[in-house]
């Protein structure tokens, strides 16, 4: 491929940014580096791509990556033809048939992290070290698992967000979510815990400062947003300092507030509306298989 084209098809990717979570656009770049990486090795025409050509890829594609990752990198390649004004091969008949098979052959379930559960945060935060960084982690763990926040939901709050109430508790705006990408956002509520927590965090840190939780780099704050994988290492790691074995630390993720979050709500006697409700989700699919480990144990 041209260094034309390959400065073009960057250039015209700008035009979406802003439009798209930053998450789905890095996975974007990502998955169209490959494609034109792919082509450059098998020595075919990436731009505009022929049917033949993206089958091949998807098909070479689907044994080492999840079916939702050949998706998007389908996605991906059908935004970069249009961007361009090419001719678009990926909406050719031959195109989903060549995906359904590969979601077919995929026949292992999806693997589902670990909930963090009340017992578990407990266990996490008695392990957060004496220290300013200890004062967010606590923080960033209780606030999650009472919002039953993604990641990207919990590091992309501000302060304008949080509202200190009258009994000790928080009401939170979460502004956007992934199920949300318009941005109508849904409100939240806190333990008296979280509220306590929020508030020593923000007492060391001070309120000058717009995100709510930030890098410390030598024990000063730096005016930033979190990135969304700080809180998957924060969890892995308190999971490891917890002295759970090694196995079942890994199984923790930045899934696992939401996850332990609505296995508890379930466990309480709380119905899938009401869990829907307080997590954000439009779907009851996705929710469900959050539910399931708790599902077996409510009836023992």
């Amino acid at each position: 491929m041209s260094d034309q084209i390959q400065h073009k098809w960057r250039q015209e990717f700008k035009r979406l940014e802003g439009a798209y979570a930053p998450s789905t656009m890095r996975a974007y770049y990502t998955d169209i580096e490959i494609y034109i990486q792919w082509c450059a090795q098998t020595e075919r025409m990436p731009f505009p791509g022929s049917v033949d050509t993206v089958c091949a890829f998807l098909l070479d594609q689907g044994p080492a990556f999840a079916p939702s990752t050949v998706r998007r990198r389908i996605y991906a390649i059908r935004k970069v033809h249009q961007l361009l004004c090419l001719p678009d091969p990926t909406h050719n008949e031959d195109i989903n048939l060549t995906f359904r098979r590969i979601r077919r052959s995929k026949t292992s379930r999806p693997r589902q992290a670990k909930g963090m559960t009340k017992d578990y945060l407990g266990q996490f935060l008695a392990v957060q070290p004496d220290t300013p960084w200890g004062l967010r982690n606590k923080a960033m763990l209780s606030l999650g698992y009472d919002l039953l926040a993604r990641r990207s939901e919990l590091v992309a709050l501000a302060v304008d967000d949080v509202e200190f109430r009258g009994d000790g508790t928080l009401r939170v705006l979460i502004r956007r979510s992934k199920a949300d990408p318009e941005g109508y956002g849904r409100v939240a509520f806190t333990s008296k815990r979280t509220g306590q927590l929020i508030t020593d965090w923000l007492d060391w840190r001070s309120k000058n400062f717009q995100p709510l939780f930030n890098p410390i780099y030598h024990g000063h704050v730096v005016n930033r947003h979190l990135s969304d994988t700080s809180v998957k290492h924060l969890i892995k790691s308190a999971a490891k300092d917890a002295g759970l074995d090694p196995g079942e630390a890994n199984d923790f993720s930045g899934h696992s507030m939401r996850v332990g979050a609505a296995q508890d709500l379930l466990k309480a006697g709380h119905d899938t509306a009401a869990i829907m409700r307080a997590g954000g989700w439009k779907s009851i699919n996705a929710l469900t298989r959050y539910l399931e480990n708790a599902e077996c144990n409510v009836w023992l």
